[in-house]
């Protein structure tokens, strides 16, 4: 009995707010689809800047959750301008929770709705609104694949790879992919201010032998088992990176040499002092509930009084229903 209770506590830690966050998406897809109805006639920077203020008002209560919800201690290392930029990031990758990651940086800039993303073909089948993020190419993670512990000849093949081609072998991070960085680099250099290279790391992330363990998924992450994320930025002026393939792809190496080298300080440093966090000074940086909150009661609000009448909860249903329908559909026929 004792047991039951704790395990459905522990559950219902991630069930409210994935029940919240997916529950809201028809309502955000309604106002999305009607917006760009309304803005057929209008000139293309009106869409874009009401489409923008709506994905920052999902996005936003996507971190209510995940920031201020959790509690989670968000310790930021390097440089981060206070100011948004056009920027390309880039950053190593673990887990599903990294791409979250992006997001607080980019709220902490006033840059939320400007968020992008290059995702793997299969993520464009999410229900409902994986299509719409399908089409974004700001963020990358230039690995591939997510480095997981649990699946050691992954780690191996990479090395390997790296091994035969000359390249550094990396200890805590995957050999880098170069044509997705060097494709969006080179399309956007002349609409970029910089790149990030961002170097993650989540606490308690290692077991009681030392060794690394599997990052959180966001379940877990939503239930709380992540105390701390360290964040390290490199902020990288375009004159500094190389723009032919070739020579950026030693470039993108000698990157993931320097975020392996942090890991390996954060993770395997002899003294223990000096494990669990990068070097260099750090902040602390809290999120505001003023930045979170009103999204999470207007998406909150909308949704409740939607499911409120007969016609509306007809509505949200097909929404789901249809919405997933065309958005599997707009990525099988889209080249």
């Amino acid at each position: 009995m004792l047991l039951s209770l704790v395990l459905h506590t522990y559950s219902m830690r991630y069930v409210l707010p994935a029940a919240v966050m997916m529950g809201t998406a028809p309502t955000y897809m309604l106002a999305w689809g009607a917006w760009r109805l309304l803005s057929a006639v209008l000139p293309a920077r009106f869409y874009r800047e009401v489409d923008d203020r709506l994905y920052t008002i999902y996005q936003s209560m996507v971190l209510f959750f995940f920031e201020n919800y959790t509690g989670v201690q968000v310790i930021i290392y390097g440089d981060l301008p206070k100011n948004k930029e056009n920027v390309i990031y880039l950053s190593n990758h673990q887990c599903t929770v990294d791409w979250i990651i992006a997001d607080m940086l980019a709220i902490r800039q006033n840059a939320l709705g400007h968020v992008r993303y290059v995702l793997k073909d299969g993520l464009k089948w999410l229900p409902l609104y994986g299509w719409y993020f399908s089409q974004m190419y700001l963020v990358i993670f230039p690995e591939g694949t997510r480095y997981n512990p649990e699946i050691p000849k992954v780690i191996a093949d990479s090395q390997s790879f790296a091994e035969k081609e000359g390249l550094a072998i990396l200890k805590h991070v995957l050999t880098p992919r170069v044509k997705a960085t060097h494709v969006a680099i080179d399309s956007m250099k002349d609409y970029l201010d910089a790149v990030y290279d961002v170097t993650v790391a989540y606490e308690g992330t290692v077991d009681h032998k030392g060794q690394r363990k599997l990052a959180p998924s966001m379940t877990e992450f939503l239930c709380k088992e992540c105390p701390r994320v360290h964040i390290f930025i490199d902020r990288i002026d375009l004159k500094d990176i190389p723009e032919e393939q070739m020579y950026m792809r030693r470039w993108l190496h000698e990157r993931f040499e320097i975020k392996d080298k942090l890991l390996i300080e954060f993770y395997d440093a002899k003294d223990s002092k000096r494990r669990n966090k990068f070097p260099g000074k750090s902040v602390h940086s809290k999120l505001s509930l003023k930045k979170t909150l009103p999204s999470l009661l207007f998406l909150g609000g909308l949704t409740a009084s939607m499911l409120l009448t007969e016609s509306g909860r007809k509505l949200y249903v097909k929404t789901w229903i249809y919405g997933t329908l065309i958005g599997c559909l707009w990525v099988s026929i889209k080249p």
